[in-house]
């Protein structure tokens, strides 16, 4: 079972929360035990704010992902956490790299789970990892490499 809860803080989304879920989905779909996943949608105001009250950041991100750390009930999902994704930042990134906002926004929500399922990019080797995995999810969601054209 998987379970995925999505909340929209900014009402600028439009239609995209099934976008989302379906990316969220995906992504968890190798695991074998029930999970949950709570994503929200929200602006780059909240965002700049999560992102300096938690990583002594303060600026928009367009991504964060705050693993869950409580303990697990008997029979229910492993509540994995939050992953929080910024509307305007998304929608200037997908411009400035000249993909469709659809493609980057599953892109994101897929790396900020595989940070819940615990993938990183803090070296090298890690990174590798984690972009091969990005990169055989969203071909499956029909998203071209999101690294084909960084250097």
């Amino acid at each position: 079972m998987i379970d995925i809860a999505i909340t929209i803080h900014d009402g600028d989304w439009g239609g995209f929360a099934p976008v989302v879920e379906a990316a969220a989905r995906l992504a968890l779909a190798r695991e074998t035990c029930p999970v949950a996943v709570d994503i929200t949608l929200t602006d780059d105001a909240e965002q700049r704010c999560l992102n300096r009250d938690w990583r002594g950041k303060d600026a928009p991100t367009n991504v964060l992902a705050f693993p869950g750390d409580g303990p697990v009930a008997p029979g229910a999902p492993r509540i994995l956490g939050d992953v929080v994704l910024a509307l305007s930042t998304i929608r200037r990134e997908a411009a400035e790299q000249e993909k469709p906002f659809a493609d980057h926004l599953r892109h994101l929500v897929v790396h900020g789970v595989l940070h819940l399922l615990g993938h990183d990019h803090d070296d090298p080797r890690a990174a590798a990892a984690m972009e091969r995995r990005e990169i055989s999810i969203l071909a499956e969601l029909g998203v071209p490499d999101p690294y084909r054209d960084t250097i």
